[in-house]
């Protein structure tokens, strides 16, 4: 089992209805596809994470890096797990503030990913399962 996190940035502000539709479909293609995660949407940012099985999580990053709602994706860590970080999400989702999606893009600049040493799991995933328990997601 794998898990992949990247931050995007959405090609236009996005409203309700276009997040709606967002979650929709991807909780119907994790089902199917048997992936589960997180997704944050904040000032016209994306941050999400996916895990599930390897040859079906690459399958379903390389859809994602095609799809036209968002640009600039950047795979900030993948690596390979035992057991999932969200099991029972076939997408968790939340908006989230500016302030609080400042956090994660700070890790795809490149100096601060330099910084990480590799060790343990990336500082990210650590911001989202912490961001998770707080909001009761």
């Amino acid at each position: 089992m794998k898990y992949l996190i990247y931050i995007s940035t959405a090609s236009k502000i996005m409203v309700e209805d276009d997040l709606k539709e967002i979650l929709n479909i991807s909780q119907q293609n994790n089902k199917k596809n048997n992936l589960t995660g997180m997704l944050l949407y904040g000032e016209g940012s994306f941050v999400q994470l996916l895990e599930g099985d390897a040859d079906q999580l690459d399958e379903t990053y390389n859809t994602i890096l095609t799809d036209e709602r968002h640009k600039n994706v950047f795979k900030l860590d993948e690596g390979d797990i035992e057991a999932r970080f969200f099991p029972d999400w076939t997408m968790g989702f939340k908006v989230i503030s500016g302030q609080d999606m400042s956090e994660f893009e700070g890790y795809a600049d490149t100096a601060s990913v330099k910084q990480w040493d590799g060790k343990g799991y990336h500082p990210v995933l650590e911001i989202l399962k912490n961001f998770a328990d707080i909001n009761n997601l």
